[in-house]
């Protein structure tokens, strides 16, 4: 039996989400289709391209500097045009953290930082991009000056690694306190999978100043530990400045262990 049907397979694309300061990276086309429209870097998969290699490729292509960090957030259909003809496609977005000075190649004509939440979706070129611009603003939107003035009051020098954040937004999970609408802590925890075990990271927890030995921090890490129960990890682990003294005596007390300098672990099974 011959089938008379039409088929329009899509065609697979990669994006990369680069953000900073809870600012997205928007490159302006150069190109058709959507010229002056503003776009997300990343471009087609080629045969034989997981799409990780394709966001390598593309970003080194784009904007010359490499790819330190990605994560995938979801896929995303749409359609895409070309010399007046649609077709199907199927994005899949990755949050990406980069490492270099971006230099723009000849495919777009410059590029912006735009808050998140004032990204204008309708300027924005594709319709999946669109959708990606649309799940941002609902899922990735904080205070990231709260977060870094909470990082500043443990150290001046501390840097908050924002990548860990949206990856906990992700695939993990954020504890967090309120005084009133205030942000007074918090704590964030993504699993990290090895052959062996099933293991969670406990990025960072962050206490404010004025709210410390109140047992915030404890409360904060124990509805940690309890995620990592309910989604049936092995172990936990951390890092933490030796001269965090209190921090240090609370992950004792709860019943972490240091397995190396300031690195601590805890069996979430007893």
């Amino acid at each position: 039996m011959i089938c008379s049907c039409k088929f329009r397979n899509p065609k697979a694309t990669a994006t990369a989400i680069i953000i900073k300061d809870n600012k997205v990276l928007l490159l302006k086309r150069n190109e058709e289709p959507f010229k002056g429209m503003w776009d997300f870097c990343g471009g087609y998969m080629q045969e034989g391209e997981l799409p990780e290699e394709t966001l390598k490729r593309e970003i080194k292509e784009e904007l010359n500097v490499e790819v330190k960090n990605l994560a995938l957030i979801n896929n995303f259909n749409g359609i895409a045009y070309w010399q007046e003809q649609d077709f199907p496609i199927i994005t899949f977005a990755y949050v990406v953290e980069i490492d270099g000075e971006i230099k723009l190649n000849n495919e777009n004509s410059e590029y912006i930082w735009v808050n998140l939440e004032a990204l204008n979706i309708e300027q924005i070129a594709f319709d999946s991009n669109q959708k990606i611009g649309e799940w941002l603003k609902k899922n990735f939107i904080f205070n990231i000056q709260r977060i870094k003035e909470l990082t500043n009051q443990l150290d001046n020098s501390a840097v908050i690694n924002e990548f860990y954040l949206y990856k906990a937004i992700l695939n993990g999970y954020i504890s967090k306190e309120y005084d009133n609408d205030k942000l007074i802590g918090m704590g964030w925890i993504f699993p990290r999978y090895t052959l062996l075990r099933k293991q969670a990271v406990i990025e960072d927890m962050l206490v404010d100043e004025n709210y410390r030995k109140k047992g915030l921090g404890r409360i904060i890490l124990k509805d940690l530990i309890n995620w990592a129960k309910d989604n049936k990890m092995d172990t936990i682990e951390l890092t933490t400045n030796s001269k965090r003294i209190a921090a240090n005596e609370l992950y004792k007390s709860e019943g972490f262990w240091l397995h190396e300098t300031n690195h601590y672990l805890y069996n979430v099974n007893g």
